[in-house]
């Protein structure tokens, strides 16, 4: 019987090296000459693919936890403005609905002044200067008496938004104004507290002389703001320091 050929193959040789010479040639028929050649891959694994899912999936909610407990990014002022957070829909721009606000005011301006008690105290402007420039105005019911726009003078209204710049007040007439602080002077009256309720303003209705203007002055307390000078939020205003500063422009 005659020997097959052997072939010139490098792994055949290497195979012939480490067995016996039909082992080698079983082994390289087996692996070498007989190994099939996929052209395209198969189907993977089902129990790989699954594991893949899990990793995935784990993945995932591990994304979302962290998402959940990282901090949410604040809105910008641009923002705001578009969704209109501190703006004050229409249906509530009604003057009677901040009326118990403002009742709340004076009890609190009583207490800033130290007029409750049975021992008030005596308001001077030295005393009650500071005081009143660092207070909270919300609530507060301001007229403007002095302004270089004419058409301001005489706005009278309940403060509902104290910002930097403005103060936002609601009339009589359930129309929501905006007043600059700037070039404008703002006045304020804070009833005496007494047993009695306070008697109705006698200069709105026009009755009264001078006897009515002179028991009105000594029943309230009468302030006046100089809005060039009070630029300053209301949350800054708790912790700054006024000091007493020229006014060229008056």
């Amino acid at each position: 019987m005659a020997e097959e050929p052997r072939p010139n193959h490098i792994a055949h040789d290497l195979l012939s090296r480490a067995h016996s010479p039909n082992r080698t040639s079983a082994i390289f028929k087996d692996k070498v000459l007989h190994k099939p050649l996929n052209l395209r891959p198969t189907s993977p694994d089902p129990t790989s693919q699954d594991a893949r899912a899990k990793r995935r999936l784990h993945r995932l909610r591990k994304k979302e936890h962290v998402r959940r407990r990282r901090k949410p990014k604040p809105l910008s002022a641009k923002e705001k403005r578009i969704l209109g957070i501190y703006d004050i829909p229409r249906e509530h721009q009604k003057y009677e609905m901040y009326e118990p606000l403002h009742r709340m005011w004076i009890g609190y301006m009583w207490e800033i002044l130290g007029l409750k008690g049975n021992h008030p105290a005596y308001v001077t402007a030295q005393g009650a200067g500071p005081k009143l420039a660092s207070a909270d105005y919300h609530g507060a019911e301001l007229e403007v008496v002095r302004s270089r726009c004419v058409g301001r003078v005489g706005c009278k209204g309940i403060v509902v938004k104290d910002t930097k710049f403005t103060f936002e007040m609601i009339t009589k007439k359930n129309i929501l104004r905006t007043v600059p602080k700037k070039h404008s002077i703002f006045r304020f009256e804070i009833p005496k507290p007494t047993s009695e309720p306070p008697p109705e303003d006698t200069t709105m209705t026009g009755r009264g002389g001078r006897e009515d203007l002179e028991g009105s002055a000594a029943r309230f307390l009468i302030f006046e703001l100089h809005g060039s000078q009070f630029e300053v939020r209301a949350t800054d205003r708790a912790t700054k320091k006024f000091k007493q500063r020229r006014m060229d422009d008056l």
